[in-house]
C-alpha cells in the first residue's frame, strides 16, 4: 500500500465552500486525477484530492467523524464502499441521473454508494500448456487435473475476499468453503504478491492457471513494460461460469461523505465521472469496463471477447465480507 499523498497543500475544514469539493481516492493519483483536473476546467470548482489505501482512508474517515474535511470517498471495491456505509461513513443521496446512468446491481441499494468502472475478476492461463476447452467455472479449479498448477495471490487481497463473498451469496456456504478448500489444495505455490504477480507466474511456467482481475491484464498488455507486455502475451483470458451465474465483477465506485459540507458538488462531480468522455477515458487509460452500457469498451479489451457478468447486487460483497475472511482461513489459504 502506498502512503497517503497530499495532492493540495491546503483543505477546508470550516464552513461549506461553494467552489470546492476534497475527494479521498483509493485510486492512485494517476488514474483519477486527470478527471479531477477536467472537472475542474470544466465547472471552476477546484478539487483537493487526497489518495491513499482504502483501510488508510477509511480509517481517516472514521477518526475524523464529522469534522472531517472528505466529501467523495473513492474506492476499488464494492466491499469497503459497504464497511464504509456500515460504519456510517457515507450518505444517501438523491440523484436520478446516477439511478438513470447505473445498473442497479452495481450501486448500493440504499444510495449510498455507485459503481463507476468495473472489471472482471477472470482466469488466466498458459497458452502452450492449458486450453481453453480445458476450462468451465471458478469451481473447476478445484479438479485434480489442476494440483500444483494455480496461483492466486493472498487472502488479505480484497478482490479474493469479494469473489469468495459472491460465491457465498450465490451457492452457499458449505458449497464455497468445499471449494476453498479445493482450491487451497491445488495452489502451484503459497500465495505471494499482487495480480500482475500471478499472471506472470503463468507466462513462466511457475504454474498453468490463475485469478487475477482483467484490467491487470490490459496494463500488462498495452502499457509501457515491454516485459510485462511479452509475458502478457504467452498468457489467454478465459470468462467462467458463462452457462450459470456469469463472471464475478467488481467496480471502482464513490459516495459521498456523511461528513460533506459541499455536498451539491460531490453530487456534480460523481455525475461528471459517468460523462462520455469520462467513461471512455476509464475505458482507454485504466482498461476497465464503462458502467454507462452506451459507452463500448477499448478495442483492444473487445478483442477479449463478450462475456455473461454476474449481476448479483455488489452491496453483498460487503454483507459476507467476514464469512469470506473465515472461509479461506479455515481453507488454509494465507
Amino acid at each position: 500500500m502506498y502512503k497517503l499523498l497530499v495532492v493540495t497543500l491546503l483543505f477546508f475544514t470550516g464552513s461549506a465552500l461553494a467552489d470546492s469539493v476534497n475527494v479521498y481516492s483509493a485510486r492512485q493519483s494517476q488514474l483519477i486525477k486527470p478527471l479531477l483536473d477536467a472537472f475542474q476546467a470544466d465547472t471552476g470548482i477546484q478539487v483537493n484530492l487526497i489518495t491513499g489505501s482504502d483501510d488508510q482512508l477509511i480509517k481517516r474517515l472514521k477518526s475524523e467523524g464529522l469534522n472531517s474535511p472528505a466529501d467523495i470517498l473513492l474506492t476499488a471495491d464494492a466491499g469497503r464502499l459497504s464497511k464504509a456505509k456500515t460504519m456510517g461513513l457515507l450518505q444517501a443521496i438523491n440523484s436520478p441521473s446516477l439511478f438513470k446512468v447505473i445498473p442497479a446491481h452495481l450501486r448500493d441499494p440504499g444510495n449510498t454508494w455507485f459503481g463507476l468502472t468495473y472489471r472482471a475478476r477472470a482466469i488466466f492461463y498458459a497458452k502452450n500448456r492449458v486450453s481453453p476447452q480445458q476450462l468451465s467455472t471458478y469451481e473447476s479449479l478445484t479438479d485434480p487435473q489442476w494440483r500444483n498448477r494455480v496461483c492466486v495471490r493472498s487472502s488479505n487481497s480484497i478482490y479474493n475476499q469479494s469473489l469468495i463473498a459472491s460465491m457465498i451469496s450465490s451457492v452457499g456456504l458449505p458449497k464455497t468453503q468445499q471449494w476453498a478448500n479445493g482450491l487451497v489444495r491445488n495452489f502451484a505455490r503459497r500465495p505471494v504478491g499482487g495480480d500482475k504477480d500471478q499472471i506472470t507466474a503463468v507466462a513462466s511456467g511457475r504454474c498453468d492457471v490463475a485469478i487475477a482481475n482483467s484490467y491487470y491484464y490490459a496494463q500488462m498488455a498495452f502499457g509501457g513494460d515491454r516485459t510485462l507486455r511479452v509475458a502478457a502475451s504467452k498468457v489467454g483470458i478465459f470468462w467462467p461460469n458463462q452457462n450459470d451465474r456469469g463472471t464475478h465483477i467488481n467496480i471502482s465506485g464513490a459516495g459521498v461523505t456523511a461528513s460533506s459540507k459541499n455536498k451539491a458538488n460531490a453530487i456534480r462531480l460523481l455525475n461528471y465521472l459517468l460523462n462520455d468522455d469520462a467513461q471512455r477515458w476509464y475505458a482507454t487509460v485504466n482498461g476497465e469496463y464503462p458502467v454507462k452500457k452506451s459507452i463500448p469498451a477499448d478495442p483492444r479489451i473487445q478483442a477479449w471477447g463478450a462475456f455473461k457478468s454476474d449481476s448479483l447486487n455488489l452491496s453483498e460483497l460487503g454483507r459476507f465480507n467476514t464469512h469470506a475472511i473465515k472461509v479461506m482461513d479455515q481453507a488454509g489459504w494465507r
